[in-house]
């Protein structure tokens, strides 16, 4: 089933160093974009992560220190990355809770402003766990009767991320091939954060999600403890959830 596109969907995927979005790194970058005609381009390189690949993190997806050595670090390339996924919704494979945030820390540190805040997000791990509650591999098994090969490898997992979501919409009715639908479905509408680290309460007001005031108002907590604002700050969290947190402090202020 064909997509049905007002602007060009680019489906990603990273292999880091790890799986904190603020202290590990690239080290492999792959994306197919594909435009509302159904042309398709392709983008991948390998990243110099500028850190030691841990030898857990390389039996993975098997990229060693050796293979990245005479690679653009990600800094060198987020132009070029930046100006492919210009004016493109955002699609991956539990991308929501890691590789957009990590692609947006890696673009601040290059000193790129990555907005998402137009951009429609396509998690296909959302939509497939919703429907069948499984892996990559088993979900091209499952949708597309054909074995993975080179699973872990970034291009292989970004083809078959488009074959299993073409594979969804061909499956499923409720599903419609538009992307604002799957921007809806394969969203939380709770979620304030990419990180989750706040939500909103069944009063639709953003609380805490972790730690001592979960389940709390944001802006009491603030109007209470100024000083956690600044904690959040200064302390190891996404970009994106401290812009997040910034939005919040100034609507408030602003209604005083």
């Amino acid at each position: 089933m064909q997509l049905k596109l007002d602007k060009p969907l680019a489906i990603f995927d990273l292999e880091t160093t790890g799986i904190s979005t603020t202290k590990d790194r690239i080290v492999e970058i792959a994306i197919l974009k594909v435009a509302p005609n159904g042309t398709e381009q392709e983008f991948r390189s390998l990243v110099h992560p500028e850190i030691k690949i841990p030898k857990e993190c390389s039996a993975i997806h098997g990229i060693m220190d050796e293979d990245v050595a005479n690679s653009p670090t990600f800094k060198e390339i987020a132009d070029d990355v930046y100006q492919f996924l210009t004016d493109c919704d955002l699609g991956g494979y539990n991308s929501n809770r890691f590789d957009v945030p990590m692609i947006i820390e890696e673009f601040n540190r290059a000193g790129i402003d990555f907005d998402i805040a137009k951009r429609k997000l396509i998690d296909v791990q959302k939509i497939f766990f919703k429907m069948e509650k499984r892996d990559l591999t088993s979900a091209y098994k499952f949708y597309c009767n054909e074995t993975l090969e080179n699973a872990h490898s970034a291009m292989s997992d970004v083809k078959a991320t488009y074959a299993v979501l073409k594979g969804q919409l061909d499956r499923y009715e409720d599903l419609k091939a538009d992307a604002q639908f799957l921007h809806e479905f394969s969203n939380e509408v709770y979620k304030v954060d990419l990180a989750q680290r706040f939500v909103l309460n069944a009063d639709k007001e953003p609380v805490f999600n972790f730690g001592k005031h979960k389940g709390r108002k944001i802006e009491d907590v603030l109007n209470q403890e100024p000083q956690y604002y600044d904690w959040m700050m200064k302390n190891d969290f996404p970009t994106e959830t401290k812009k997040k947190l910034t939005e919040i402090r100034l609507k408030a202020f602003n209604r005083k």
